[in-house]
C-alpha cells in the first residue's frame, strides 16, 4: 500500500509530470542537464527526481560525479499507463540544454 500512495502522490505536482515527459522524450539525463534545462536550483530538482525514483517510476545510474536519470524498465502496468498518459499530456516542456555528455 505504502509504495502504491507514494506513486500516486509522486504524479500529484505538475513539475514532476513534466520532468517524467521530458525524461521520456529524451531519454537518459543527466542532473545538469535537467537543472539547465527546466532552469531549477539542484536542490529543488533533487528532491522532485528523488519523489519520482522513490515512486518507482525513475533509476538512477552514477558515473564518477554525475547522476544519469531515465525511466526505470522494467515498469509494472499501472507506471506504465501513467506514463502513456502523461505522453497525451498537452503541457509546455523547456528545451534540452546538454551540458553533459554520456560516457
Amino acid at each position: 500500500m505504502d509504495i502504491f500512495l507514494k506513486t500516486v502522490s509522486s504524479l500529484n505536482d505538475e513539475t514532476r509530470v513534466k520532468i517524467l515527459k521530458f525524461i521520456n522524450i529524451h531519454g537518459k539525463c543527466c542532473v545538469c542537464d535537467l537543472e539547465n534545462s527546466f532552469d531549477m536550483i539542484q536542490s529543488r530538482l533533487s528532491r522532485h527526481l528523488k519523489i519520482l525514483k522513490e515512486a518507482g517510476f525513475l533509476r538512477v545510474d552514477r558515473v564518477g560525479r554525475w547522476a544519469y536519470y531515465s525511466i526505470r524498465t522494467p515498469l509494472d502496468e499501472f507506471r506504465q499507463a501513467s506514463i502513456k498518459e502523461i505522453m497525451t499530456l498537452d503541457v509546455t516542456l523547456p528545451d534540452l540544454k546538454k551540458v553533459c555528455e554520456i560516457k
